[in-house]
């Protein structure tokens, strides 16, 4: 672990993570080598290093307050089989237990079936999560990843908000209503491009209804 955080220290020190819109994934540049992108979020990158494959660096590029808020957030959850772990902080960054497997973004990207027994387990998760006074927030298809048939929420960090959202209930309706008895059944691959307008649409759709929401009180 010593070595892997002075790797960490030094990533962090070279690598430039943009932020060129506040409602789209920050963008890194520069990454050295033989670090590898593993995935971005709204506030964060996920980097892997091959010598450490049980460790990630996710290294903050906007909101970096945020940071020790998820910090407390992974003291709170403690070990739970639904989540990853945090084993080390320090300015901008994070070193968390990497978790192998395939979000559900990509699964529906590829065509690969997604098992009820997964979205069991997120809303297990998510229960535990309550219990331990966190409130879930921006839980969704790239966020949520099957490890060895299990479903395992990977970024935690918006967990401390007591704000409302709706995202896992509505994509836990999209699953039962529309995913299980049509997509399940015929898996097929669908293109990047459907699965990014779907996203816009459903940002523009949950503003809309916010504000009708709004209206009516």
């Amino acid at each position: 672990m010593e070595r892997f955080i002075r790797l960490a220290q030094q990533l962090n020190k070279e690598i430039m993570i943009e932020s060129r819109n506040p409602l789209d994934p920050v963008c890194p540049v520069n990454i050295p080598y033989p670090w590898k992108l593993l995935g971005c979020g709204n506030y964060a990158a996920v980097f892997g290093h091959p010598d450490y494959p049980s460790y990630v660096v996710k290294i903050y590029g906007r909101d970096e307050h945020g940071l020790l808020e998820e910090k407390k957030v992974y003291e709170r959850l403690g070990e739970h089989p639904g989540y990853s772990v945090c084993y080390y902080t320090e300015k901008r960054f994070l070193i968390l237990k990497r978790i192998q497997g395939i979000t559900l973004y990509d699964c529906v990207h590829k065509g690969i079936r997604i098992p009820e027994s997964v979205i069991r387990d997120v809303d297990d998760a998510l229960d535990y999560a309550k219990k331990r006074g966190l409130f879930p927030n921006d839980v969704h298809g790239k966020n949520v990843m099957i490890s060895k048939g299990k479903g395992i929420i990977v970024d935690v960090s918006d967990f401390y908000k007591k704000i409302p959202c709706r995202k896992w209930k509505d994509l836990r309706k999209a699953y039962f209503k529309i995913y299980k008895p049509i997509f399940y059944r015929f898996p097929i691959p669908v293109p990047h491009f459907v699965l990014n307008a779907i996203r816009i649409g459903y940002r523009y759709y949950s503003k809309a209804k916010i504000s009708k929401n709004k209206g009516n009180k």
